[in-house]
């Protein structure tokens, strides 16, 4: 019999997992066999709460299909860490595991730098008109002229940062290379980002005078929200904004109406309130009648080095709590 069992939410075949952990369990002194690792496809609310009971860890899902909410927490009588494999954690109510002293982690910093490139990536796309271009060239239309008027360069510009988290940090070294400024806004002033040359702005400043706004705030009922009409009209209207954050801190209707009506001169996102985004979503709407928007389904921190990196930092820190020590990354408990 098993020593210790490993229920994983995220739809990863148990086999695979056994192999990733088998060299991070050598090095905590734990043989894989005495692992039971149990992944449930699919599963119905009943059989979650079945196999969480004498669960030793949880893995959440990384889908974000699978809740863990306030009622399941209190069926894990024997958890001692709920690892999410992913920087979000938004479906785990985690106020509600402190209160039943089960510590709840994410990956940390094992996505950030795919996110950052990811986030350069759309903004230098939208500054270029670079989806605009292709599609025109493809279809036979030579727009050099059309264009010459309308691109820019991130040189000279403005970049805002809204959360100067480990994500933003990345962005913004990497911004600071193409010889832009950088502005950031956030609830704590951040001595370490301040010290690069990133200057603090109050939040309306940062919108005022951003070139570029990209959001890396985690989804909270503070930042649910967050930029709406209000918070758009107050930007450039030759800005654009990237959200690679979540979906629910901006109001899609309002995005989409945005661009559309000149508010702001584009948007790229790769997060929706609702993903996959039904057809008739807003911002895919806009997309297609040709505004200066470009869609992404969730990838941003999907590369594959980035991947390896949460498998490691996942599967360390499970090891981690087996072998008796203390948890990293933890994200609702001092």
């Amino acid at each position: 019999m098993a020593k210790y069992k490993v229920v994983v939410l995220s739809p990863v075949p148990e086999a695979l997992i056994k192999m990733w952990a088998t060299p991070i369990a050598q090095k905590y002194g734990i043989p894989i066999e005495d692992i039971e690792v149990v992944t449930l496809f699919e599963p119905n609310y009943e059989e979650v709460a079945r196999q969480v009971a004498d669960a030793d860890v949880v893995v959440g899902d990384y889908t974000f299909r699978i809740k863990i909410d306030a009622d399941l927490c209190q069926k894990m009588s024997k958890v001692k860490l709920i690892q999410q494999p992913s920087t979000g954690y938004d479906h785990i109510d985690v106020v509600a595991c402190a209160k039943r002293g089960i510590p709840v982690a994410n990956i940390g910093g094992a996505n950030s730098i795919s996110v950052a490139e990811h986030t350069i990536m759309l903004a230098l796309m939208l500054l270029k008109r670079a989806v605009y271009a292709h599609q025109k060239l493809v279809n036979g239309q030579w727009t050099q002229g059309e264009l010459m008027n309308t691109i820019g360069e991130l040189y000279g510009k403005t970049w805002g940062i809204l959360g100067m988290g480990r994500i933003g940090k990345e962005v913004a070294i990497r911004v600071l290379a193409f010889g832009a400024k950088v502005i950031y806004y956030d609830v704590v002033r951040r001595e370490d980002a301040e010290k690069l040359g990133v200057e603090y702005r109050p939040f309306n400043r940062l919108l005022a005078e951003s070139d570029v706004l990209s959001i890396h705030v985690p989804l909270t009922e503070k930042t649910r929200g967050m930029i709406g009409e209000r918070e758009l009209r107050m930007m450039k209207p030759t800005a654009v904004l990237i959200n690679v954050s979540r979906g629910e801190i901006t109001d899609e209707e309002a995005l989409a109406k945005a661009v559309r009506e000149g508010w702001i001169a584009g948007v790229g996102v790769d997060v929706f309130s609702v993903e996959p985004p039904p057809p008739d979503h807003p911002l895919l709407q806009v997309a297609r009648e040709g505004f200066n928007v470009i869609v992404t389904p969730h990838i941003a921190g999907a590369t594959n080095e980035a991947r390896m990196r949460i498998i490691n930092v996942t599967l360390d820190n499970v090891l981690r709590v087996l072998a008796g020590l203390k948890p990293e990354n933890v994200v609702n408990m001092p």
